[in-house]
């Protein structure tokens, strides 16, 4: 096959083009039965009509696109390749002088084109689909459920006190468990700890009922029927910061953008930092998977199986993501190297079984260790 030939090309990317259509289709349903199932009771409690369930979903379509489509994208290239064996294709191929290290090359380079695709999709117009989506939900759904709504193992510091509360119910303004360390501001020492276990939040202040109260400077105890502390703290604005999804949610330029504001300001950015470089990762996650796609075709052209060993490596790859992911956001490696851990794992194992099988010299040198293990030792002494 000639490389400036181009029909082979064209015919493997509509081929392609056409299974990843079909794959996206049946992926996105799956994900929607599911993702409905899971929040149907939350739209029939909010009484919403199906128009703006519709676009609900209309809006987070792109969302959904960008998250499924490498998984997507792999599994599509593991039957492209299972029925190209199953049709003698890739013998056909063989037999007319076209080796692995084109088709690699030719895939891979396929594979980062429609990475980049999926970058810039996911980062456009999956992040304006995934806004619009998040608004409709907190608008018309979250809103309409502030009345059930608690918020568990909250702290926060107002004024001369530092409050904390193992449940705020924001609707219905009340507090339970709740223990209020009250310091002296000038010295900034603890003068008296409050506990009870029924707070109501009025307009000027929290309103603690039979409260019993330490005073660290004699260290008497003592209960009152009720008294109201000054905290003016609000707490639909607490359940707002609880409900957003913060800077991570933001796309690759807007997120770089802060994380530049946030270490001009003496922050730490590690965490965001691994988001921005992991943002990048996953979409090229579609270039390493492509390598390990013609790795598990260079193991077994059985379609079937091909389909199954895929599916159990798009688990595996996504777990070593994470846990790369992780430990670049707590510090254990850089940001860099914790984004692209998985990817460089799965790739470096696809490049190494495919570098074994279109190389006879590489071939011979892994495989002499184990010819010589396998001779007899009987014979040598003969």
């Amino acid at each position: 096959m000639s490389w400036g030939i181009g029909t082979l090309r064209s015919y493997l990317v509509r081929q392609n083009l056409f299974l990843l259509g079909v794959c996206l289709s049946i992926g996105i349903g799956v994900y929607l039965l599911a993702d409905m199932f899971d929040r149907l009771d939350d739209f029939v409690d909010a009484g919403l009509g199906m128009n703006v369930i519709a676009s609900y979903y209309g809006h987070k379509l792109p969302l959904i696109i960008s998250q499924i489509l490498p998984a997507v994208f792999f599994l599509s290239f593991v039957v492209q390749l299972g029925l190209m064996a199953r049709n003698r294709e890739l013998l056909a191929l063989r037999a007319g002088g076209c080796s692995l290290g084109r088709l690699v090359r030719f895939f891979f380079v396929y594979a980062v084109i429609l990475s980049l695709v999926q970058l810039a999709f996911s980062q456009f117009v999956g992040a304006w689909g995934e806004n619009e989506a998040r608004r409709i939900w907190k608008e018309d759904v979250r809103n309409k459920q502030l009345d059930e709504m608690v918020m568990k193992d909250i702290w926060f510091r107002n004024a001369e006190f530092i409050v904390h509360s193992a449940e705020i119910a924001p609707g219905k303004m009340t507090a339970s468990d709740v223990t209020v360390y009250e310091f002296d501001l000038d010295s900034r020492r603890l003068v008296r700890v409050l506990n009870s276990q029924r707070v109501k939040i009025e307009e000027f202040g929290w309103r603690v009922f039979y409260p019993i109260i330490l005073d660290t400077r004699d260290f008497s105890s003592q209960t009152a029927r009720s008294m109201l502390l000054p905290v003016m703290q609000d707490v639909n604005a607490l359940a707002a910061i609880k409900e957003s999804s913060g800077r991570a949610k933001l796309p690759l330029l807007e997120l770089g953008k802060a994380i530049r504001d946030l270490e001009a300001a003496g922050s730490n950015v590690e965490r965001l930092r691994t988001i921005w470089h992991g943002k990048i990762a996953y979409a090229f996650t579609m270039a390493c998977m492509a390598l390990v796609a013609l790795a598990i075709n260079s193991y077994t052209e059985n379609i079937y199986v091909g389909v199954g060993l895929g599916l159990v490596l798009i688990f595996a790859q996504y777990g070593v993501y994470v846990v790369g992911i992780s430990a670049g956001q707590q510090g254990v490696v850089p940001p860099l190297v914790g984004a692209w851990f998985g990817n460089f794992v799965f790739a470096l194992a696809a490049c190494l079984r495919l570098l074994y099988v279109g190389s006879p010299l590489v071939e011979r040198l892994v495989s002499a260790p184990f010819r010589y293990l396998n001779q007899s030792p009987i014979r040598g002494w003969e």
